[in-house]
C-alpha cells in the first residue's frame, strides 16, 4: 500500500455518502435490536502512520452525528460499544494517564447519545491501557472516574505486520507483545477489576493469543475482527473460493484452537477493512448484502459453528470498514448471516452476547 493510498482510504473512513448511496437496500428486519459491539469516533486530525516514521495520515471527521446518522437509518441499533482509538487524549499531567480523556470525552458523548432521541445509546466503553506500565492501577482509577459508570473493558493492540507498506491504522505494536509478563500481570489486574480485555492481533499471530488465554484464564478476552485474516503473511491473495484458499484454511485451523478455549469470545467484524484485503473500496458500485456475504461470509460462519452464538458478537468497525460498505448494508448482511444460525441464535450474535460481555 503505498502512502498515497493510505492517505486517499484514510480520509474516506465515514465520508463516502455518495458513494454508499448507489446501492440502497431496504432494511431486513427493522424491529430486531441490536448491539453494535464495535464503532471509533473521532474529529478530522493528523494520526500517526504506523508504515512510516513520523508521517502522519489525516483521517476524516466521524463523530456521534455521523454515527447516529448512520444507526439511525432504519437499523434498530439500541446500543453501540465504543472503542479507543486514540481520540481527545489529555495534553497535559502525567504522559502514562493521558488515555483517560478519551474516557471522558467518549462518556460526555454517551450522554449526550442517551438524550439524543435516537435509538443508539453509547452503553459501553472500552478505553486504553499499556498493560505493562507500573501505573498501570492509577491509569485504571481514571479510567473508571472518568467513565460515568460505562467503563466495561480495556483494549491494547498487540497487530503486527512486519511489512510496513501493509499497514494501514494498526501493525505496529511490539513483537511478543502479549507474551510479555509485565503485560499478563497487568491483565490479570484487568480481570480483577471485573473489566474485558479486547485484544487486537492478525491471524497469523492467534496462537499468542491461545497462549495468553491459558496463562491468564481469569481474563474474558475479547478478539477483534474475526482475528484479522489478511494475506500478506502467505504472499498475494488466493481468488479462488474460500474452501481453496490458504490464508482462509490457515485461519480457520488456528480458530479451531482457540475454541476450546472458554475464556475466548469473538467479535465478528472487520472483513471490509482493506487491511482484509477486501476490494470492494475500488468497485463503481459499493457491495450489496448479499454480494458481502457470498464473499466473506464463510468466515463469520466458520467463528460461529465453532465458538457457538453464545461467544459471538457483531460489531460495524465504523468508520473503518465503511471505505467499502455502507452502514445499512452492513447490518442487513448480519442479518442474512445470523439468520442462517436460527431466531435464538440471531438474537445473541446481534445483541445477547454484547449486552453480557459488556454489561449493557
Amino acid at each position: 500500500m503505498t502512502p498515497q493510498e493510505r492517505g486517499l482510504r484514510v480520509r474516506q473512513m465515514g465520508a463516502r455518502a455518495d458513494w454508499w448511496a448507489l446501492r440502497r437496500e431496504p432494511v431486513l428486519d427493522p424491529q430486531q435490536e441490536i448491539v453494535d459491539a464495535h464503532f471509533h469516533l473521532w474529529d478530522e486530525r493528523d494520526f500517526p502512520d504506523p508504515a512510516v516514521p513520523g508521517a502522519m495520515l489525516r483521517t476524516s471527521r466521524y463523530l456521534l452525528d455521523e454515527f447516529l446518522a448512520d444507526a439511525g437509518a432504519g437499523h434498530k441499533i439500541a446500543q453501540a460499544v465504543y472503542i479507543e482509538c486514540g481520540s481527545a487524549y489529555r495534553t497535559d499531567g502525567p504522559e502514562h494517564l493521558r488515555a483517560a480523556g478519551e474516557t471522558e470525552w467518549a462518556a460526555g458523548l454517551a450522554a449526550r447519545s442517551a438524550g439524543s432521541g435516537g435509538t443508539a445509546t453509547i452503553a459501553a466503553i472500552v478505553a486504553h491501557a499499556d498493560l505493562r506500565h507500573p501505573g498501570l492501577d492509577a491509569l485504571l482509577d481514571a479510567h473508571e472516574a472518568a467513565g460515568g459508570g460505562r467503563l466495561r473493558g480495556i483494549r491494547q493492540s498487540g497487530a503486527r505486520l512486519e511489512d510496513p507498506s501493509a499497514r494501514l491504522l494498526a501493525g505496529a505494536a511490539p513483537p511478543g507483545l502479549y507474551a510479555d509478563p509485565a503485560f499478563r500481570r497487568g491483565l490479570a489486574r484487568v480481570a480483577e477489576r471485573g473489566l474485558a480485555f479486547d485484544a487486537f492481533l492478525f491471524h497469523f499471530q492467534l496462537d499468542e493469543l491461545a497462549d495468553l488465554a491459558r496463562a491468564v484464564p481469569a481474563a474474558t478476552i475479547v478478539i477483534d475482527h474475526l482475528g484479522a485474516p489478511v494475506g500478506y503473511a502467505g504472499g498475494p491473495p488466493d481468488r479462488d473460493p474460500p474452501g481453496r484458499d490458504p490464508v482462509f484454511a490457515d485461519w480457520c485451523a488456528r480458530i479451531d484452537r482457540l475454541a476450546g478455549l472458554p475464556n475466548l469470545v469473538m467479535k465478528l467484524g472487520g472483513m471490509a477493512s482493506i487491511v482484509t484485503q477486501y476490494d470492494a473500496h475500488t468497485r463503481a458500485l459499493p457491495p450489496s448484502s448479499q454480494n458481502f456475504v457470498d464473499e466473506r461470509g464463510a468466515y463469520f460462519h466458520h467463528a460461529i459453528r465453532r465458538f457457538g452464538p453464545d461467544r459471538c458478537m457483531f460489531e460495524s468497525n465504523f468508520p473503518v470498514d465503511s471505505v467499502a460498505i455502507g452502514y445499512g448494508t452492513l447490518w442487513n448482511a448480519y442479518k442474512i448471516i445470523a439468520a442462517e444460525h436460527g431466531a435464538a441464535a440471531a438474537q445473541l450474535l446481534l445483541a445477547g452476547t454484547a449486552r453480557r460481555i459488556y454489561a449493557c
